[in-house]
């Protein structure tokens, strides 16, 4: 069956998850995090980079639910967490997603599914995070529902930013990061990479947010954990490994907007807000 917009308010769940310390760390070699963050780099004093949240949560979605799709035409648009407490380094959470919103974006274009998961600490039931992602469906546009908003060209304002960042990734950062639990071959697989339209294969969308939450916990929040709390981004454009991200950031109280460029002045991640204790 097409996708269904009646979809929308089923839930699915609760679904478990359990990670360790090594998954961690695992995380947060795989964004960048080195010499310079033995806090969440190493076991020592172990910290957890707060987008962590992006790999163990998120479950109890029910795509199941919106009907038929080509799993090969799903984009990843824009992701944002809510994060409640800092993440421990071990544990097990307990999630539970719902179906958010389903827009028509007409025949032959896209349909955007939006899918919402709380995640609780399993033991105690303490609400540790909320994510929020938009896939865009290629190709399932046309089946009757709303078109839904339509975002400005850009958040960012006229002004010169408040602080700015840069990263080095690496050429085989895509092989690190896929270790986390996205083995899609489009990030490894130079053959399946050329299938799909690339030269070579491209850095996951999730670890250009992961290197871009580094810059945003370091510039903003003096590397403290418990003040982070929502980052929300849409992904414009694909990432190579080997590039150079530029974090740009423009602070207004407790919240900031944010872009991040590669070393060719491309904007990879748009519409970024950020929020902070």
């Amino acid at each position: 069956m097409p996708i269904d917009p009646t979809a929308v308010g089923n839930s699915g769940g609760p679904q478990d998850r359990s990670w360790t310390s090594k998954d961690c760390l695992l995380y947060s070699l795989g964004v960048g995090a080195g010499i310079d963050e033995l806090n969440f780099s190493t076991e020592k004093n172990q910290e957890v980079l707060p987008t962590f949240a992006v790999i163990i949560g998120g479950g109890g979605v029910p795509f199941n639910k919106i009907g038929s799709f080509n799993p090969a035409m799903l984009v990843h648009g824009e992701q944002a967490i809510e994060v409640y407490r800092p993440i421990p380094a071990e544990g097990t959470l307990r999630s539970t997603g719902r179906v958010a919103a389903i827009w028509d974006k007409g025949e032959g274009k896209a349909a955007v599914v939006v899918m919402e998961s709380e995640s609780v600490n399993a033991e105690t039931n303490e609400p540790l995070f909320k994510t929020t992602m938009s896939a865009f469906l290629r190709g399932e546009g046309g089946f009757g529902g709303e078109r839904g908003p339509s975002a400005p060209k850009t958040n960012v304002p006229d002004r010169a930013p408040d602080h700015v960042v840069s990263y080095d990734t690496r050429p085989d950062q895509a092989l690190t990061y896929r270790l986390s639990g996205d083995r899609n071959p489009l990030h490894s697989d130079p053959e399946f990479a050329k299938m799909a339209g690339f030269d070579r294969p491209i850095l996951h969308g999730l670890c250009t947010y992961g290197f871009t939450g580094r810059a945003l916990l370091h510039a903003i929040c003096d590397g403290q954990v418990d003040r982070f709390k929502s980052m929300s981004v849409r992904f414009s454009k694909p990432v190579m490994p080997g590039d150079t991200l530029t974090i740009s950031m423009w602070i207004d109280g407790n919240e900031a907007a944010f872009q991040t460029r590669t070393q060719n002045d491309v904007v990879v991640i748009d519409h970024g807000k950020f929020t902070f204790a």
